[in-house]
């Protein structure tokens, strides 16, 4: 990442979303299903931060991997949380890890956030 590109650090959280729902019920390769997890949502004071519009394209970072998504803004969310819906991408953020449990850490993870 460039030193001259601006960043903030958040919280990652995934779960299920209704949009999410209806597109698994016409199975995950279509299209439906693809835009529903294919992207996040964060707070709006973090897209003014970024100077990021809804719709606008962001990259997301972990220590697992990096994504380059389409951001929404949700008002109900705080400062420092972003959230992905479970799907391919939050998956390529968290990484297979699971320390013995069988199931990866979906939420807790930091996520630097930055504009392409």
């Amino acid at each position: 990442m460039s030193d001259e590109s601006f960043s903030v650090i958040c919280t990652l959280i995934t779960g299920r979303t209704l949009e999410q729902a209806k597109g698994m019920h016409g199975g995950k390769t279509e299209e439906e299903y693809k835009q529903a997890v294919d992207k996040a949502f964060l707070s709006p004071e973090v897209l003014d931060k970024l100077s990021l519009k809804e719709g606008d394209e962001a990259i997301f970072k972990t220590s697992y991997g990096q994504v380059r998504v389409r951001v929404y803004a949700d008002a109900g969310l705080p400062s420092d949380v972003v959230f992905v819906p479970m799907g391919p991408t939050a998956n390529a953020l968290v990484g297979s890890d699971t320390d013995g449990s069988g199931m990866p850490s979906f939420k807790g993870l930091q996520v630097e956030v930055s504009k392409p």
